[in-house]
């Protein structure tokens, strides 16, 4: 293994579980699965020692769910991506997930080939997010703006938000529009309380429910 590989902390209670996962993981030449945990407890403990490029976490663990230990990954490692990879597709878990600040959200039928893009995608710094969850989010994201009244995003912030869709980090969208990394964490502070999102992913899923960025948005950056 080179240290150009993706380094993977992989957490699910259930050992066969685990494997499979794994197993799907090793088939990618540049993805190393460098811990696993069978609890949310361990997960934490494990993402402090090896500090991994993406932890891929089931939602329902033992000691700390999933969700907790993304918000705990996004307040204490935020370079560290979060995969949530679950069986639970239901609004609530996904609201939440996304809430807590996860990179990508993808149902253990999904195949090797996906589960492995996703690792990738999260990694990139783009979202990773099941077709049938996207729909489903879409469809709420509407709902729930529907009768608000949002806020338009300044030229700038949209410009920042764009970059962000197609995952460009803070730093590199500084690069591009010219300007520093605590105006663009500003912009995002402002486009996060427009939009009533929390996370980077939330906060383009709405923008693009409004028509303001294109649903296509992030193949720009693929």
């Amino acid at each position: 293994m080179n240290e150009a590989n993706i380094r993977v902390l992989l957490a699910d209670d259930h050992a066969v579980v685990r494997a499979g996962i794994r197993q799907f993981l090793d088939q990618a030449d540049d993805i190393e699965v460098v811990a696993e945990a069978d609890d949310g407890k361990a997960a934490r403990a494990l993402i402090e020692q090896y500090q991994p490029d993406v932890a891929v976490l089931d939602i329902q663990m033992p000691q700390a769910s999933g969700i907790e230990v993304t918000r705990w990954v996004r307040a204490t490692h935020p370079g560290v991506g979060v995969l949530i990879l679950t069986a639970y597709d239901d609004d609530p878990y996904v609201m939440a997930v996304l809430q807590a600040g996860a990179n990508g959200y993808v149902l253990k039928t999904a195949s090797p080939g996906e589960i492995i893009r996703a690792v990738r995608d999260v990694h990139a710094g783009n979202s990773a997010l099941d077709s049938s969850i996207v729909e489903k989010m879409m469809a709420q994201v509407s709902t729930g703006l529907r009768n608000k009244s949002v806020e338009k995003l300044t030229e700038r912030e949209l410009e920042v938000l764009t970059q962000v869709a197609i995952g460009d980090t803070n730093k590199a969208i500084g690069v591009q529009l010219g300007i520093s990394d605590r105006t663009v964490q500003g912009h995002l502070a402002h486009i996060f309380n427009k939009l009533q999102a929390s996370s980077r992913t939330e906060a383009v899923m709405r923008a693009v429910s409004l028509g303001w960025l294109p649903s296509d948005i992030e193949q720009m950056g693929s």
